[in-house]
């Protein structure tokens, strides 16, 4: 087994460990209120609030596990989940309930190391399957929402929360003892990072995008026990039943969303992805019966789970010297999207007696990033072809039907000397060198207007004055009804092309 597989099953298997913690409350939320008698709202407050610290200690992991290596944060992190989960099993209020769900939040953060240190072990193309595979370590809050309710009616909730600290502990001394100790470090300013990326906007774009796909699958995650309970009137365990196979749904598609995010635009997935939610959100506002409303909910699953995998394609695609951070900050985005839904629900079903609002909000929100999506396709596609201009050997300039310059290439600037700041909102003409009559250039424009289309050699003045030769070819740029809205100049110097005939003639 070489390292990067070793090191996948590893932190795959210790973030099932940190998952399966971090929502044990909400897991037995039904045995907690039995015990300690809680408001629906404090109920609310109780279940949501580990998804805080596992949401903003996201960014810091995700710059440490860069600096110091998974093995120490993964070590760290399951010592320091000791406490929070003794606390907890002794909780005889809603103080020490939120206390210990606070820092119960850290078994959520643990999610930034594995994204951070995984990609340095696989090649680019293989990124997305890869950090799907670790994404599905979210499988953890499908064994303790199934498993958890099942303890508790055999031992009791204390004593189930008080087994997770065996778990917890065993996983801290797997990671010492088998983590990568040679894993390559990067130490760079986090200061210096968030400069580097705050100002783009790819950044928050893809923030947006998980603080909705894997905000849908943390909200449901944690509010699925308690609503199916109180709302429906389910038995506990077939309430984490249900929720168990919620969970399972979206993990089982997060490697796949990861998979075909290598094989295809990834932005393509979003689309269809965000098409999804937003008429799930839709159907679930209606407040259905409970096949209706279960049909939605894993349609919630199937497009949370691609989802999250597609846009964990992205990041290190866009950011790849900054992916620790980058990764923290976008699965903070991420956490954060779980928990006002949980507490907004509430609060919605306290003042109108329904959810309809607050599932017609996760529609909403979905319809307004599927059309941010359709966005950044397009865009990234115009940035392509900007891109492909940039780089060609061959001048370009673009003109508008007047002839006045619009956009000018590096090649251009490098044959002529002219910055495109220079010629922006000229003419051609300022190119001219004086060899040709006027009676040349009309016969240039009237083919060109006639034909579309205009080529030939054409003696043209460098900024330094220098004359030189060219092959130019003016193409009218037309749209759908046939009307040119542009023309292009694309131009190389015939010294340029007589040196490659020649340098092709010896080959």
């Amino acid at each position: 087994m070489n390292q990067g597989t070793k090191q996948l099953f590893i932190q795959t298997s210790s973030l099932i460990g940190g998952f399966m913690v971090w929502v044990l409350i909400s897991s037995l939320m039904p045995y907690i209120h039995t015990d300690i008698k809680l408001t629906s709202t404090q109920q609310a407050w109780a279940t949501a609030i580990p998804v805080i610290l596992g949401s903003v200690l996201r960014v810091p992991i995700g710059y440490w596990t860069n600096k110091y290596g998974a093995k120490t944060l993964f070590s760290l992190s399951f010592l320091l989940l000791l406490l929070p989960i003794a606390l907890i099993s002794y909780a005889h209020s809603l103080f020490m309930l939120l206390i210990g769900g606070f820092l119960l939040g850290i078994g959520g953060a643990v999610f930034s190391i594995g994204v951070t240190s995984l990609p340095k072990y696989y090649p680019k193309e293989k990124h997305g399957f890869i950090n799907g595979i670790y994404g599905a370590g979210n499988i953890g809050t499908a064994i303790t929402s199934f498993a958890a309710p099942v303890m508790a009616n055999a031992f009791g909730w204390r004593s189930t929360i008080q087994i997770f600290l065996l778990i917890v502990f065993a996983f801290a001394v797997i990671n010492f003892l088998f983590g990568d100790k040679s894993e390559r470090k990067v130490d760079n300013s986090l200061t210096e990072q968030m400069k580097a990326v705050y100002r783009n906007p790819k950044l928050w774009l893809l923030s947006l995008f998980y603080f909705i796909t894997f905000g849908s699958f943390v909200a449901f995650t944690i509010y699925l026990p308690s609503f199916l309970v109180n709302h429906f009137a389910l038995d506990k365990v077939d309430a984490g039943l249900r929720t168990a196979g919620f969970i399972a749904l979206a993990t089982i598609f997060r490697p796949v969303g990861g998979w075909l995010g290598d094989k295809m635009n990834p932005f393509l997935i979003l689309m269809a992805v965000f098409f999804g939610l937003t008429f799930a959100g839709f159907l679930l506002s209606f407040t259905p019966s409970l096949p209706i409303y279960s049909f939605g909910c894993l349609l919630v699953a199937f497009c949370a789970g691609i989802g999250n995998g597609a846009i964990f394609k992205l990041v290190p695609l866009y950011f790849s010297k900054q992916a620790g951070i980058v990764n923290g900050i976008v699965a903070a985005m991420g956490g954060l999207g779980g928990f006002f839904p949980p507490l907004i629900l509430t609060i919605l079903f306290n003042l109108t007696g329904h959810y309809a609002i607050g599932f017609m909000s996760l529609s909403e929100f979905s319809l307004a990033s599927l059309v941010l999506v359709v966005w950044s396709y397009y865009q990234d596609k115009l940035n392509i072809s900007a891109k492909i201009i940039d780089y060609t050997d061959e001048g370009i300039c673009i003109t508008d039907t007047n002839g006045i310059i619009q956009k000018v290439n590096s090649a251009f600037t490098r044959i002529t000397g002219y910055h495109e700041e220079e010629v922006i909102g000229k003419t051609p003409s300022v190119l001219q060198s004086g060899e040709h009559d006027q009676s040349f250039y009309k016969s240039m424009w009237d083919q060109l207007l006639s034909t579309g289309k205009w080529k030939g050699a054409i003696w043209n003045k460098r900024k330094n004055q220098e004359i030189y030769q060219e092959w130019l070819t003016i193409t009218a740029i037309k749209d759908d009804a046939g009307e040119t809205k542009s023309f292009a100049g694309m131009f190389k110097e015939m010294n340029e092309i007589e040196r490659e005939y020649e340098n092709k003639n010896k080959l």
